[in-house]
Formats: structure tokens, sequence, C-alpha cells
């Protein structure tokens, strides 16, 4: 995503289509949980496309795909946590509180601790 000079994020975004996997809490209600792709990425937020519309406010958390592999071919996903700042039809916008990557067991080796 190209920065303007009307842009008011503070960080940089990065153009980058991967699966995600989000649930998403609110007091009193049952937990929301869906797939999606994402649509653009950095530190401090993300922007990522699903089926419904998700309630500004709401705390998130997320599991993106990532496509990059660890050491010999393990498999990597990105973990996310923050909140719902935007939901315009099937487009979110999230405030990202902490992220961390996390290898994924494969089948033919045994299971690692996170990273």
């Amino acid at each position: 995503m190209d920065q303007t000079k009307n842009d008011r994020r503070s960080r940089r975004r990065y153009e980058i289509h991967l699966p995600v996997q989000y649930r998403v809490s609110q007091r009193s209600s049952v937990p929301i949980t869906g797939t999606g792709m994402t649509c653009d990425l950095s530190t401090g937020g993300l922007g990522f496309r699903c089926r419904r519309t998700l309630p500004v406010g709401a705390h998130i958390e997320l599991s993106i795909e990532w496509p990059a592999s660890y050491g010999e071919g393990v498999a990597m996903e990105l973990q996310v946590t923050g909140f719902v700042i935007r939901a315009e039809g099937n487009r979110v916008g999230v405030r990202v509180n902490s992220h961390r990557f996390r290898l994924l067991p494969s089948e033919d080796q045994p299971y690692r601790a996170s990273a």
C-alpha cells in the first residue's frame, strides 16, 4: 500500500495477502470465529477481509499463515492480538497490541516449543 501525505499511519503498511483465522471476544457475548485474507499489515496494525462485519472496539486474536519457514521447512504462523478499530462491510482494521511467531508442528516432526 502506498503511503500518501494524507495517510495518518505512523508505520509503513505492506500489501500482503495471507490466510488468517480470527477470534473476536466481547463482554457478555459468545466469541465470533472465522477466516479471511489479509490485505495489508505493519507492526502497528493490519487490514483484512472476512465474510462478516465485526464489532468495533472488540478484542481480536488472529493467526496468520506465514509464507516463510523456519530452519528446514518448519511452518510458522504469526499470532496477533489487538482491537477492531474499523469495520466497513467485509473489510476490518485492527490496531495491533502484540505479535509473535509460532512454529507449527508437522506430522513428521515432534512438537517444538514456540519461537
